[in-house]
């Protein structure tokens, strides 16, 4: 199973863009492509969501071939997207299918309240890639009647019905309004709230039948603890029951999802053909190789020519990679990112992990979980350049691959922040009155308008090239062996290293943070965060599941409630509002440090019963009083609190004899539109994967 996510959402920068300090432009070319003062990020918002565009500076100046190796890579990446709807829910094809074809043909007045909340809906369905909270996790309802969605299928020509076998119209409306409108049928996408984890998930992951009980003794009986080297069984495949026997259905070429994945592949045989260098076409060869024969060994072989392509300049992720889906983490969603490197921004990371060897030294874990030779940590900084799958709409500011333990401790791993979407929620977020409404003082306000945005993206590198490929397992530790809490306790792991030595002088000495006190702005912002203000982010009434808001409030309330004989984080009450203060950040540093050793031992040891202890203690119950008055005070605010991105738009410009003279890239493509016309031209999955 995966231990080192992918996605790293630090501070407040997925959320609360305004505590950064304006527009940044980190473009590094001879003739820099600086974001256009007429471009807009907004593009739309609905229900809790906010859609944005971001920037790609610096692609006008790629070399031809570079500009039609991210075109092919970014048609890759979109043509996964049915397969991610179908994952997160076996009857979310169905149902945007349906939404799409009311959307396309409806003829009446689009100014009642029913049409209106079914924009919404089918708006909240596309960010979602499903009918449950992209976040969350809990699905969300239409605000529109029954009824109405039964008229409007009705009135739909049959063609444009997605029955099932055939069945009549009236016979899919019963069968898919109760998933739809009910609130208790398939309510958790993914639930880690006790009992049976996989049969109380509506995740598409498992097969009818399948219990949590089946899953751990069918992986169970794979593993071989002599193995130094294991795949991550059952990372590519639907774990079903047939006949009363367990079978995996593997998502390659021949097997489930396969039109899709013969679509993947014919972009990434067009990509291979222009790559930049010899390992950059070996990578793009065996992740072919992989989707065609499903084999995992395969997906290794891949994972470490990856890992080892440390020279070229466009870069992606593309396939089954992340298992926050699955609430066993087994099963990975399918993503992809595409991009190419920030050359100047980078030389920040590549000081970081050239020195990586003296932060594990330095590191305040027990001697015998550390590194002792750290091998192949490599960072930089990139440009998105498309998103796709589980990275889209919403999408991480950070990636760290591969996942396994073992091709990590053998080879190394590779680190990325991505500073062009991290500067999109900072313009975005501007100027909204956050800070005043739940920032304590102008002390802080000023620190973070000087160094939040620094600061945070120093986190994040930090969580992601270090944080990350810190630390080893005991030999004979499964990789497992945290269960349920892994990816918690793995998030946990990676922010407490970066929080750690965000405050080291090291880094100051190093010159990458601009003095000893800047680090401040994010020990408040993030103590703040994991508090109070991610409670925005729940509904009212509701515990927390998430694995990185699990994290972030794991790390604040095990600080606050152990500083507090010393008085180091408090709640302040002003004007009947509470507030966040710290009153001694060298004693949260040392807080921050003692849990990172705590954290790394339960890792290191496959300690289970301390990992669930943490996360059940810290990270998951919400006080009622204060989110109450979170939410209220933040709805006065007018902000949303999540975001997304649409992609920009690569065109191929060609001669009359088909010669590939340009690529162009565009930004005016609207989110209704992109959703509509990725539907069209990249939808080849049938509506029912069984």
């Amino acid at each position: 199973m995966k231990k080192t996510v992918l996605i790293a959402m630090t501070g407040l920068s997925m959320m609360f863009a305004g505590c950064g300090g304006g527009q940044k432009n980190t473009s590094t070319q001879s003739d820099p492509d600086i974001v256009p003062t007429d471009f807009k990020y907004e593009v739309d918002e609905f229900a809790d969501l906010q859609i944005l565009r971001y920037y790609v500076p610096g692609f006008k100046n790629l070399t031809l071939e570079q500009k039609e190796l991210v075109y092919y890579l970014s048609m890759a990446a979109i043509e996964g997207r049915d397969i991610l709807f179908d994952q997160n829910n076996r009857y979310n094809l169905a149902i945007r299918r349906t939404l799409e074809a009311i959307y396309e043909n409806y003829k009446g007045d689009k100014n009642t309240q029913d049409y209106k909340a079914f924009e919404v809906y089918l708006k909240r369905v596309w960010f979602s890639n499903g009918i449950h909270h992209h976040y969350g996790e809990e699905k969300f309802l239409p605000a529109f009647s029954q009824s109405f969605f039964a008229e409007q299928v009705k009135a739909l020509p049959v063609e444009a019905v997605p029955v099932k076998d055939g069945q009549p119209v009236d016979e899919f409306i019963k069968m898919i309004s109760p998933v739809m409108f009910d609130a208790k049928v398939m309510a958790k996408k993914v639930n880690q709230s006790g009992g049976d984890l996989i049969v109380s998930s509506a995740n598409n992951y498992y097969g009818e039948g399948v219990t949590q009980k089946d899953v751990q003794a069918f992986y169970g009986t794979m593993k071989d603890t002599t193995d130094l080297t294991p795949v991550s069984y059952g990372l590519n495949s639907r774990l079903v029951k047939e006949n009363g026997e367990l079978k995996e259905k593997v998502w390659k070429i021949g097997g489930l999802y396969t039109k899709a994945i013969e679509r993947i592949i014919s972009w990434l045989e067009k990509a291979e053909a222009v790559a930049e260098n010899d390992k950059q076409k070996a990578v793009i060869s065996k992740l072919i190789s992989y989707y065609k024969s499903g084999d995992l060994k395969e997906f290794d072989n891949y994972a470490i020519a990856w890992v080892e392509d440390l020279n070229s300049q466009v870069d992606f992720v593309n396939g089954f990679t992340e298992v926050y889906g699955d609430p066993l983490g087994i099963k990975a969603s399918w993503e992809s990112i595409v991009n190419f490197k920030n050359v100047e921004a980078t030389k920040r990371t590549e000081i970081i992990s050239t020195n990586a060897q003296w932060f594990e030294d330095h590191s305040p874990v027990d001697s015998r979980f550390k590194k002792e030779k750290v091998k192949g940590v490599s960072a930089k900084v990139i440009t998105a350049a498309q998103l796709g799958g589980d990275c889209y709409p919403a999408t991480p500011i950070g990636v760290n691959l591969p996942n396994a333990d073992w091709i990590r401790k053998d080879h190394g791993s590779k680190s990325v922040t991505i500073e062009n979407i991290m500067e999109a929620y900072d313009a975005a977020g501007a100027h909204t009155g956050f800070n005043d409404e739940f920032i304590w003082s102008p002390t802080e306000i000023s620190s973070m308008k000087e160094y939040g945005f620094i600061t945070d993206v120093l986190h994040t590198d930090l969580h992601e090239c270090l944080g990350h490929g810190s630390g080893k397992l005991l030999p004979e530790v499964d990789p497992n062996a945290l269960g349920e809490f892994s990816s918690t306790i793995e998030e946990t792991r990676a922010d407490l290293f970066g929080l750690y030595f965000l405050a080291d002088a090291k880094l100051v000495e190093l010159g990458i943070i601009p003095n000893a006190e800047a680090y401040k702005a994010e020990y408040y912002k993030f103590m703040m965060n994991g508090l109070m203000t991610q409670l925005v982010r729940i509904e009212a009434g509701k515990n927390i599941e998430e694995s990185h808001m699990r994290n972030r409030q794991l790390i604040a309330k095990w600080v606050y409630e152990k500083g507090k004989a010393d008085n180091v984080v408090e709640y302040k009450v002003r004007g009947g509002k509470t507030y966040v203060v710290i009153n001694d950040y060298a004693k949260l540093r040392t807080l921050f440090g003692n849990l990172l050793a705590e954290i790394q031992r339960v890792k290191s040891e496959g300690d289970f019963k301390t990992a669930k202890a943490l996360v059940m203690d810290y990270a998951v119950k919400v006080d009622p009083k204060l989110h109450k008055e979170v939410l209220e005070r933040y709805k006065s605010l007018n902000m949303k609190p999540y975001k997304g991105f649409v992609n920009p738009v690569f065109t191929l410009v060609q001669d009359k004899d088909g010669k590939i003279l340009d690529v162009t890239i565009s930004y005016s493509e609207g989110y209704a539109d992109q959703m509509m016309r990725y539907s069209k031209e990249f939808s080849v999955l049938p509506t029912y994967n069984d």
